[in-house]
């Protein structure tokens, strides 16, 4: 019995935490509840566990920003890229064979983080949008079915797009959002989301929904150039983390 509590206690913290970091950023939820997560439980029941407090943080995220419409719009074609690419990638994680695809993501992931920490700036030009949009979309479909997350290339990709705060942030929920739905389908398909993991990932919703309420605060309170460091810096973290934990699987 008090096994049990440490367990809940835990696994609380761990949803309370990641979601003070979505609520920051408007991403990592998946990365940092799916790195301790999986300190306890395999990485596609992690993945499993997520998918309710993803989607659902997701569409709250999507629905809070003012653009919903004209990103919609802008962004259809990287949507349905991830729409294509997702059950590629969930043949991937239900094998098991992850943790060299997720080291990678790493470091790429880092890599970002620390670029756009220094004075360079990767930008892309709209005109570019047309053909990079999908491609962008596919490849995270690709990496999110295989990994369970969703933030490359595609949160780099929206950066260099130059996008203000509140568009960046709503950008990544309307991606994030699709994507969580895609992994959703394609886990419940290979018959990974079954009836115990589902109420369990209900369960989740409560302490993810309170860390999410408590990182918007601070979000909104944020000026856009500390916003910037802060987002970066949390890439910069979050892609170390995902390297640290990928390597120590192997």
């Amino acid at each position: 019995m008090q096994d049990s509590l440490v367990v809940i206690s835990l696994t609380a913290g761990i949803f309370i935490a990641a979601g003070i970091v979505k609520g920051v950023l408007g991403m990592g939820l998946p990365t940092v509840a799916i790195g301790f997560l999986g300190l306890v439980i395999a990485p596609v029941e992690a993945a499993a566990m997520l998918v309710l407090p993803s989607l659902i943080t997701n569409v709250w995220q999507l629905i809070a920003g003012p653009n919903f419409k004209a990103l919609s719009r802008r962004f259809g074609t990287l949507l349905i890229g991830i729409c294509v690419g997702t059950p590629i990638g969930v043949s991937f994680i239900t094998s098991g064979n992850t943790q060299v695809v997720t080291a990678g993501l790493g470091v790429v992931l880092t890599i970002y983080g620390a670029f756009g920490l220094s004075a360079a700036r990767l930008t892309v030009a709209p005109r570019a949008e047309w053909w990079l949009s999908p491609l962008m979309g596919f490849i995270t479909g690709i990496l999110m079915g295989a990994t369970g997350i969703s933030a490359l290339p595609v949160a780099p990709y929206f950066t260099a797009l130059d996008l203000k705060k509140d568009d960046l942030i709503q950008a990544l929920g309307l991606s994030f959002t699709v994507s969580s739905f895609a992994l959703a389908v394609g886990l419940l398909v290979t018959g990974q989301f079954q009836m115990t993991v589902a109420t369990a990932s209900l369960v989740a919703l409560i302490p993810a929904f309170a860390g999410m309420f408590v990182g918007q605060k601070l979000r909104n309170r944020m000026p856009q150039v500390l916003f910037k460091k802060c987002f970066f810096t949390g890439l910069l973290v979050l892609g170390a983390y995902m390297t640290y934990r990928a390597i120590t699987l192997m």
